[in-house]
């Protein structure tokens, strides 16, 4: 099987490796539009060579798209031009799904595209983040399966299980409210607790001297890039407003307690937040 990734960085650089390792792959071609990417790529040997995303989409059975959310959104289209009718299967990697489910909804080749969400990362971007074995064990969300043909479907689902991947199944709607309370709302107080202590450094030099395990893991999120980023944040905006807003609710029921100094209040919100324990062990 050929499969070409469009967009090599830390998920699609990680996909090459494990689908080549574990055999699924015989011909890996990468797209980006980034020079230096395609150069590291090459010379790290991700992919066996780079072409243009015409090329590529024309010479692959599997095409994967990993690029900014809403990039996927402008190119699927146009690839679901080139492979309607034929076996040919394009696949997604996006963190939001609504933009993209509806730029895709009305298309003659919608069957040839499987909505998929790996939820697996780390906080580094670019070909030299790419780890093997990264998607080991994490849960895949597969949307809309049911507007997928049988054979793309499966062969998508060959390739999560290649992966050690856990399959879920949702629609693309309640993926988005998903992943904002779980996955979105993350990164974006990871990225605000960053500016605040950054607003203070400027104040008093020594401040990220005191930085414990706490606050490095509190905040690593904030290292995640921008150009990955702001496009999910925008693209998901409905929902992650949302979330914003009963966040703010909950930081100022602290700030209440703390000013008033109330002990029994404090102890009580943070032993509901507790129960979250019995989701996460």
């Amino acid at each position: 099987m050929t499969v070409a990734v469009i967009g090599i960085g830390l998920i699609g650089g990680s996909l090459m490796i494990d689908l080549r390792k574990r055999g699924f792959a015989d011909r890996i071609i990468g797209v980006d539009s980034n020079i230096q990417h395609r150069n590291i790529a090459q010379l790290c040997g991700l992919v066996d060579e780079t072409d243009t995303m015409e090329n590529a989409v024309e010479r692959s059975d599997l095409i994967i798209l990993s690029t900014p959310v809403d990039a996927n959104c402008v190119m699927l289209p146009r690839i679901l031009d080139r492979i309607k009718g034929t076996s040919k299967v394009v696949s997604d990697m996006g963190s939001t799904k609504a933009g993209i489910a509806k730029a895709s909804a009305n298309h003659a080749g919608r069957g040839r595209y499987v909505s998929l969400h790996p939820m697996a990362g780390t906080e580094f971007s670019g070909p030299l983040a790419a780890i093997g074995k990264l998607f080991d064990y994490k849960t895949a969300i597969i949307c809309d399966p049911e507007l997928s043909d049988t054979d793309a479907l499966s062969l998508a689902e060959r390739m999560l299980d290649i992966l050690n991947m856990r399959k879920v199944y949702m629609n693309s709607s309640d993926h988005d409210v998903h992943v904002a309370y779980v996955s979105h709302i993350s990164h974006i107080t990871s990225f605000s607790l960053a500016l605040s202590v950054l607003d203070k450094e400027r104040e008093e030099q020594n401040i990220l001297t005191l930085a414990g395990g706490g606050f490095e893991s509190t905040v690593r999120l904030a290292k995640s890039n921008g150009e990955t980023w702001a496009p999910i944040f925008l693209e998901n905006s409905k929902f992650i407003i949302e979330v914003i807003d009963n966040y703010i609710e909950k930081m100022n029921l602290f700030r209440k307690m703390i000013s008033e100094k109330d002990k029994e209040g404090l102890k009580a919100l943070m032993e509901e937040a507790n129960k979250i324990r019995k989701i996460l062990n």
